[in-house]
């Protein structure tokens, strides 16, 4: 038996209900800690599930920003000085991660109250976080401002990369299952992964194979 739920029902939902029903629906997403930095030097974390690969050249990460509000730095930091980070959330960490979307007030830094130490990198400005194991250092490349829902969608190019060597592949794959990298379903519900395998490129006529990788 399945439920079908068409447009003018899910315009009727109880909000909460529909939030947590349209957010749940695509299963598993990124989940990364946004960190950036004011022009005066305060410091800004919070987690989001909505960054996106946009392509390997330029190295371009996409992200979905809400609505901005008065006390929301975030988009305010990034647009001042065009810089910030994306690390990725280790399972010791997931509750202090979700804490940090909590509504703080403007000028509270969720470094400090969520427990998480700043991280810089020589010439860069935005700070990583030290508890996690990749780490992403984006210059923002484009803003686009969405009229259908108020969102901004912002176009970084990767200008640093702060992993354990370890974590890299011969063929440049990060191992996310030994880094650790918690994933999200929903607003609220987080999940560590196990590898099913990888396959080949795929090519007409030739069955999916997986690859042999060296260990």
């Amino acid at each position: 038996m399945s439920t079908n739920i068409n447009a003018g029902q899910i315009a009727e939902l109880e909000k909460q209900y529909r939030i947590c029903l349209i957010n749940s629906l695509l299963g598993y997403k990124s989940l990364n800690l946004l960190g950036t930095v004011s022009k005066t030097g305060a410091t800004n974390l919070c987690v989001i599930s909505s960054a996106f690969h946009l392509g390997a050249n330029p190295p371009l990460i996409g992200m979905v920003m809400r609505p901005g509000r008065e006390h929301n730095d975030t988009l305010a930091n990034i647009e001042a000085t065009g810089q910030y980070t994306l690390s990725n959330v280790l399972p010791e960490w997931y509750k202090q991660a979700h804490q940090t979307s909590a509504s703080y007030p403007s000028g509270v830094s969720e470094f400090a109250t969520c427990g998480f130490d700043e991280l810089y990198v020589p010439g860069f400005e935005a700070p990583f976080v030290q508890q996690s194991t990749v780490r992403i250092g984006l210059k923002l490349r484009e803003t686009i401002p969405m009229e259908i829902n108020r969102t901004t969608i912002l176009i970084g190019e990767i200008v640093e990369i702060v992993v354990d060597d370890v974590l890299i592949g011969q063929d440049g794959t990060i191992d996310h299952v030994q880094a650790e990298t918690v994933t999200v379903a929903g607003l609220d519900a987080y999940f560590l992964t196990h590898p099913l395998g990888r396959l080949a490129y795929a090519k007409p006529d030739i069955e999916p194979h997986e690859i042999n990788q060296p260990s």
